[in-house]
């Protein structure tokens, strides 16, 4: 084992608040455990105790009772710590399972569509089932005994050594990673009821597309039209490219956006439809006539405030990960921060950023405009009418029952057996969504994975298929790699950008799975640009995500105007660095309209690494079945990212793949 982390431990000893144990006592239990259980090799012995010491605090028992314990719970033989590991990842998978369970119920009123929606609903949603279990584990010595045994790996090793390892010291790994902090119940309850608090505002964050107006009075957007910040808005603007009237409620779109940014935009308008709003002058009409407004006032940057200050109550539980950034890239994605920049800059900087905004001009007919990050032209979809797509979506699916009995079609026609498809249908349960919808996978092997998606009662419309489609793709990488693993330590894939590239794969399928497939070879070349281009545009909101948080550790006693002006600073500075020298537009802010950066704690990031993922995977599946890949993709398990990329495509992660093809596509493609 690595002199790494039996330094690592000795500096754990010393900084750790609340210490029962020193250095003088860690050593004697060292030695007599060696001489209890000679020849165990003395590292592995010093390691456990350290481990077990550095989380050891008075309320565990003095110096004599932690002797006692180590030399009570040590284990020497490897087949009694392989029989010890077994019953705990079992108990582990029960006790995560079933309180994953109740805190999905729990949710669900604010989650799903259903009515009432009491007050009461509100304070059950912030209650977190999990906010005491490791306190628990703690208190009842199970931790400890985990600690005792069981090696941490920094990332560095795994890094290094990971490739010589079998699948159970892999499994034994994740083990020893469930307790690497004691953060109390009271904090974990607190940052679940920031986050729950966020999410809730998002989820009921709608504009009413019908209700807005230009100068003159004129309505753009048919009735009915209900719009969520960002994913609806963003998506109504992807779909206007191919309209005669389209550029025109494109500059709308993005006026409402600049507006929830700026935190202008007026009260009354989210999530009502009692008013009409000129979002270019900000004027608010009732019945034709002008009247007065109060405008949302930061509350947007309140919400990102108050998860800041949740996540920073965690920090000092926290030592290997003693800050939210530190927590998400190395603990989370177990990807260094500035190697994760690196890669995403290389796409951003890259000469073929320039050229695929040089042809989105040409092919729109007008000077580049700052929405055009979000250019869909490149997409099979932009051949067939998004109107007769809604048409035939709500006819094939004006209920949720409906999208649920049809999953296993869908499935067969990705490339899965009969048998594989029935069995994934049966542990995916679609729901009726109240927000734009998400995956929600099981931890526990009996449990389902639910789909949530929004079906209107009109029907499905095509832009809610096309997120079902993609969450059902997180939902089979759930179920797969929850059902089918050999260890359920191992269970997941290696970050969220995984997950999300196996969405993104179900989701460039959606018109194939609609009988609206185009597969000529133009088709292969305008993919490769809108990965590309897709990639570009969510490497720069990323970027943006990390650099607000970085800010706000710098800022900690900021104000959510405060917060407010450095978010739109930090959206302008990444555009202009990556941005403005390609389009020639400075200062957009457009950036910083994100939901997710509000709501979902550095989650952006993962995005433009599962575009990266995602086009190695779909290159290595090309001539392949999609169905077995997938399954044997998922099974890998939650290994670190190289060492998944290389045992499932062969290959480490890189983004030189979709930047080559992307410049190959551009000698293929016509600019207009």
């Amino acid at each position: 084992m690595s002199k790494l982390i039996s330094i690592m431990f000795l500096m754990l000893v010393y900084v750790l608040p609340g210490r029962a144990i020193t250095l003088e006592t860690i050593e004697n239990i060292t030695l007599s455990l060696l001489e209890m259980h000679r020849p165990v090799d003395y590292e592995r012995i010093q390691i456990g105790v350290r481990q077990a010491a550095s989380l050891w605090g008075d309320e565990d028992g003095d110096a004599q009772e932690f002797k006692d314990f180590c030399l009570r719970h040590f284990i020497t033989d490897e087949d009694s710590l392989q029989n010890a590991f077994l019953r705990l990842q079992q108990n582990l998978e029960t006790i995560y399972g079933h309180n994953h369970e109740i805190s999905r119920d729990l949710k669900s009123p604010l989650e799903l569509q259903v009515d009432p929606l009491l007050p009461i609903d509100y304070l059950f949603a912030e209650y977190d089932p999990f906010a005491h279990i490791q306190d628990d584990l703690f208190l009842n010595k199970i931790a400890f005994v985990i600690l005792l045994n069981f090696p941490i790996y920094s990332l560095e090793e795994k890094m290094a050594r990971g490739n010589e390892w079998s699948r159970m010291h892999w499994a034994q790994s994740r083990l020893a990673d469930q307790f690497t902090a004691r953060v109390p119940a009271s904090i974990s309850q607190e940052l679940s009821r920031a986050y729950v608090q966020a999410d809730d505002y998002i989820a009921n964050y709608n504009i009413y597309l019908h209700q807005l107006r230009t100068a003159k009075g004129e309505r753009l957007f048919p009735p009915g039209l209900k719009l969520i910040t960002h994913w609806g808005l963003r998506d109504e603007l992807k779909s206007q490219y191919a309209d005669e009237r389209g550029f025109e409620r494109q500059k709308m779109i993005y006026a409402v956006m600049e507006r929830i940014i700026l935190q202008d935009i007026p009260r009354m308008v989210i999530n009502s439809e009692q008013f009409e709003w000129d979002p270019v002058s900000n004027q608010v009409y009732q019945n034709g006539v002008p009247t007065a407004m109060m405008s949302e006032n930061n509350r947007r940057y309140e919400m990102l405030i108050n998860i800041f200050n949740a996540e920073k109550s965690v920090d000092k539980f926290n030592p290997l990960f003693p800050t939210k950034m530190d927590r998400q890239f190395r603990e989370h994605r177990e990807i260094l921060e500035n190697e994760f920049e690196a890669l995403i800059s290389s796409v951003l900087s890259a000469p073929a950023a320039k050229k695929v905004a040089d042809v989105i001009s040409q092919r729109c007919g007008r000077p580049f405009e700052s929405f055009d990050i979000w250019y869909s032209g490149f997409k099979p979809r932009t051949l067939f009418n998004e109107g007769d797509l809604d048409e035939l979506v709500a006819y094939r699916y004006p209920t949720v029952e409906r999208f649920q009995n049809d999953l296993a079609r869908m499935l067969t026609d990705l490339g899965f057996d009969a048998e594989t498809a029935s069995f994934l249908q049966k542990k995916i349960k679609v729901d009726p969504s109240r927000g734009t919808g998400h995956a929600n996978g099981a931890l526990r092997r009996e449990d389902d994975a639910h789909l949530r998606t929004r079906i209107p009662a009109a029907g499905m419309n095509y832009k809610g298929y096309n997120i079902a489609i993609h969450e059902l793709g997180h939902n089979v990488e759930q179920v797969f790699s929850l059902n089918r693993i050999d260890h359920y330590m191992l269970n997941g894939v290696p970050n969220n950008a995984f997950t999300e590239a196996f969405a993104f794969i179900f989701q460039s399928r959606d018109q194939e799975l609609l009988g609206k497939a185009v597969t000529d070879k133009s088709s292969e070349y305008l993919k490769a640009l809108d990965t590309f281009w897709a990639t570009c545009e969510i490497a720069a909101v990323g970027l943006v995500d990390m650099r607000v948080w970085h800010w706000m550790y710098d800022h900690p006693q900021m104000t959510p105007e405060e917060l407010k002006q450095a978010v739109i600073a930090i959206s302008k500075a990444v555009w202009n660095e990556y941005y403005y020298p390609i389009t020639g537009i400075k200062d957009s802010l457009i950036l910083a309209i994100y939901s997710h950066m509000i709501a979902f704690g550095l989650y952006l990031p993962d995005y433009s690494l599962g575009h990266i993922i995602m086009f190695q995977i779909e290159d290595y599946l090309k001539g392949k079945n999609l169905g077995k890949e997938m399954e044997r993709m998922c099974r890998i398990g939650r290994l670190t990212p190289d060492a998944w990329m290389r045992a499932a495509v062969g290959s480490p992660i890189s983004a030189q793949p979709m930047i080559n093809a992307a410049e190959n596509a551009l000698k293929k493609v016509k600019p207009d």
